[in-house]
């Protein structure tokens, strides 16, 4: 459903020296932190002690190569053309240890493998991998979907924990979290590899009841969850975050710990939206389920204004109707404005396909009596029984080309996805901001400012509102629940999350080509720059998504987690004090260089 097609670009990463003196006094002083080694360091591990870590694991460890070095041999090699034929499927992609779904990001990061990766099958390899690298100081890196735009799922000169194979997943009719005396509850445990496609398959198409997780299929539970988590119904059910019931975690330390509300509760808060790989590797975890509605549906359309007046009319009666008619639990997912015209991909919960056409009928009344607007897409509803939502085999049947079956010999028969993700596919990335948009926006005095801005913005770029990802308007549970999570309280009073984002195809290190046209994507990555800053206007000081944002994000801090940042830097600090875990622009990453190798007061005095 064209999730993440909509995809800004600082001039300069954020300097170390910009931490915000709020902030000062919730990291830890910089003693004791100790570099990093790389291949070729003294302290390096030898080869028999590689040996011994692959023993341990009984050979799930893998010394990874650039994934395409057989191109340097000829783009029409054999083996060349099996590596670039990996690019076309976002499942295969995900199965390749040496590869993640993004590509990289201008001036930012580039998609390398790590030197070793060791593929986990249960928690005592997590424990391994996790003991290991401490021991021997290495960059340690998490990946379990590997859809990071941020590049936190990779790293050159690291050691990677790669959870894929960890993929169970256990339906529970009476759930109890460990060390609590709740009531039972129905539930799903997932282990850290699986995909929302393998929760959905289990909890919905089989189950008959709801997760809230990603709206991407092949996303990783694991990382959702610990952003935030949002998909195409979270107007009605919430966050993943705030859904979490329980999770297995292995810290710094080397321990196996149970996070809940009753036991290790503050390291609980931290898992809930505090961002992945930063305070310890989830290993499983546990989710609330739900009651499906008896329908989930979607609505189409796009059209075209003719003049700038007319462009800005239309504008302006589309904040109207979300405000009157939209802003509500039923509706979720996206309208993209574009430089004259507008595209509409929403979706709909426990609503008919009647009831749904009937609250679009106003609107579109007004635009058939208008010859200024033409209509390029004609308006499509459909409605199907919700169980049927991720159901692959459904789609087939009754509606091909929406869903992109796993097509590989032996792939499980519901691994697929939604055609317009396959645009993700090893993407790179020119320019990526968000922002979460204020409900009192939407209010009548300020409906004008907010219309006139977007105008402007569209201009310069398409502006990608994800009312889903805004929880003004859900209802006072969910927004109650998410408020018990580290997650930015600003995404508790948006009405949506504004994307402004562009990119390209693949461009991995080795693929046969010229590589991307630098000058062309820095001016594209100013362009979305310049768009939301016009956005901004009507919402200074907007905080941003951790999982889908700037890479150069000026005073991330603030922006991720607002006042939340201190009470997580100080979690950080008691389970992870000599800052085994890093990740670009996570909790604690303030004390490393931008690669994670050095102390930041040794990387300031070099």
């Amino acid at each position: 459903m064209k999730r993440r097609t909509l995809l800004k670009l600082a001039a300069l990463p954020l300097a170390l020296s910009a931490l915000r003196p709020a902030f000062a006094g919730a990291i830890a002083p910089l003693t004791g932190l100790r570099a990093r080694v790389r291949p070729g360091d003294r302290g390096w591990p030898s080869a028999s002690s590689w040996a011994g870590l692959r023993r341990s694991v009984t050979g799930k460890l893998s010394k990874l190569e650039p994934f395409f070095a057989a191109c340097q041999a000829g783009q029409t090699s054999p083996a060349c053309t099996t590596a670039l034929a990996h690019l076309a499927n976002t499942f295969e992609i995900g199965d390749q240890p040496a590869l993640t779904q993004t590509s990289g990001w201008i001036d930012a990061w580039t998609s390398q493998p790590s030197a070793y990766a060791l593929a986990a099958a249960n928690t005592a390899d997590v424990v391994a991998a996790v003991n290991f690298a401490r021991t021997h100081k290495l960059r340690l890196v998490v990946k379990g979907g590997g859809h990071s735009y941020q590049g936190t799922s990779d790293a050159p000169d690291s050691l990677l924990v790669w959870t894929r194979r960890m993929n169970e997943v256990h339906l529970h009719e009476a759930f109890v979290a460990q060390g609590c005396a709740d009531a039972p509850q129905p539930a799903v445990s997932m282990g850290a590899g699986a995909m929302w496609m393998d929760a959905y398959d289990a909890v919905t198409t089989r189950g008959g009841r709801y997760v809230q997780g990603g709206g991407c299929t092949t996303v990783g539970v694991a990382g959702l969850v610990q952003s935030g988590g949002f998909s195409n119904f979270s107007k009605n059910y919430g966050t993943a975050a705030a859904g979490l019931l329980e999770a297995e975690v292995v810290t710094a330390d080397g321990l196996v710990r149970i996070a809940n509300a009753c036991t290790n509760p503050d390291l609980f808060w931290a898992l809930k939206g505090g961002g992945g790989g930063s305070v310890g590797v989830i290993t499983r975890l546990t989710l609330r389920t739900r009651e499906l509605p008896a329908t989930f549906g979607a609505v189409f359309f796009k059209v075209k204004a003719l003049s700038a007046s007319a462009y800005r009319e239309l504008i302006a009666r589309l904040v109207a109707f979300y405000a009157s008619a939209l802003f509500n639990p039923h509706w979720g997912e996206q309208i993209c404005f574009n430089a004259d015209s507008v595209d509409v991909s929403l979706v709909f919960q426990g609503l008919s396909q009647q009831q749904a056409d009937a609250v679009w009928a106003p609107l579109l009344d007004w635009l058939r009596a208008r010859p200024e607007y033409i209509v390029d897409k004609p308006y499509q509803s459909l409605a199907l029984p919700a169980r049927h939502f991720w159901d692959a085999e459904f789609f087939r049947k009754n509606a091909p080309g929406y869903m992109v079956p796993d097509g590989r010999p032996g792939a499980p028969p519901h691994h697929a996805l939604w055609k317009g993700d396959l645009e993700q596919a090893g993407w790179y990335i020119h320019g990526y901001q968000s922002a979460w948009m204020p409900a009192s926006l939407l209010d009548t005095e300020r409906q004008a400012a907010l219309a006139e801005a977007i105008f402007r913005g569209s201009r310069l770029w398409q502006l990608g509102f994800h009312f889903n990802k805004g929880l003004a308007g859900a209802p006072a549970a969910e927004i109650a629940a998410a408020r018990d999570t580290a997650m930015h309280p600003g995404a508790l009073d948006a009405f949506a999350l504004l994307i402004i984002a562009g990119g390209e195809g693949p461009q991995f290190p080795g693929m046969p080509g010229s590589g991307p046209d630098r000058a062309h994507a820095r001016n594209r990555a100013r362009q979305i720059g310049k768009a939301m800053d016009e956005m901004l206007t009507v919402a200074p000081g907007a905080g941003a998504y951790v999982s889908e944002s700037d890479y150069f994000q000026r005073d991330w801090q603030t922006a991720f987690w607002g006042s939340n940042y201190r009470r997580l830097a100080q979690i950080k600090q008691k389970y992870d004090p000599q800052g085994l875990f890093f990740v670009h622009h996570g909790v604690g990453s303030e004390r490393w260089s931008s690669d994670g190798f050095t102390p930041a007061k040794a990387a300031s005095n070099t």
